[in-house]
């Protein structure tokens, strides 16, 4: 996975990828797709949720320019599998899920990694009582800009997420410099939408 999906991509941050090698990708999914734990797609582990596909949560992570003090946002940590990566890159880890038996399937995977709080809430909602964050991680695809989200940054903090239209999607880095928000589409990619960030729909004459 590293070497033939990761490396190629450009990821090249050293302590990104010895986090990739210190975490094993397929405890973190059901028994019955671990043969496809490392394929460059997204994994589901529960009908409808994912774990983002190698490349493009490598390169998200990469984009996020994580140091070893920062306070971080998992937004949808599933199983735990992104949580435990960013565990190694981060000095607190906070990890939110609103699917109650994901929760505690991250729970019991994560037991032994003391700089992670796992939180169960609306994903969209964020976690503001935890906060505030220098990187918030978006673990799959939204369809509008997550302003409750981008409101718990920290001053200089980042959020990365894949801002899907329709089958195209485009990575996307927001950062918060005095007091504002701006952003720029950094690669293409594209992710399963998340619970609670699909774009409402508009009315039809």
């Amino acid at each position: 996975m590293i070497d033939s999906q990761i490396r190629p991509s450009d990821v090249t941050d050293a302590r990104l990828l010895a986090a990739f090698y210190t975490v094993a990708r397929e405890n973190f999914v059901p028994r019955g797709a671990r043969a496809i734990a490392y394929a460059d797609v997204p994994v589901e582990v529960v009908p409808g949720r994912f774990l983002l596909e190698p490349r493009c949560f490598a390169k998200l992570l990469q984009m996020a320019q994580i140091c070893a003090e920062d306070r971080v946002l998992d937004v949808g940590c599933a199983t735990g599998y992104s949580s435990a990566v960013l565990a190694r890159l981060a000095g607190r880890v906070v990890a939110l899920e609103q699917d109650a038996d994901l929760l505690r399937i991250a729970s019991d995977a994560l037991s032994l990694t003391a700089n992670i709080t796992l939180v169960q809430g609306g994903l969209i909602e964020g976690a503001k009582m935890e906060g505030p964050f220098d990187v918030i991680i978006v673990e799959g695809g939204i369809e509008q800009t997550p302003d409750t989200l981008l409101s718990q940054l920290a001053e200089g903090g980042r959020l990365v997420a894949v801002m899907q239209e329709g089958a195209q999607g485009r990575a996307t880095l927001f950062k918060k410099d005095n007091g504002g928000i701006g952003h720029r589409a950094v690669f293409d990619a594209s992710a399963p939408l998340l619970a609670g960030f699909k774009k409402a729909m508009g009315f039809v004459f």
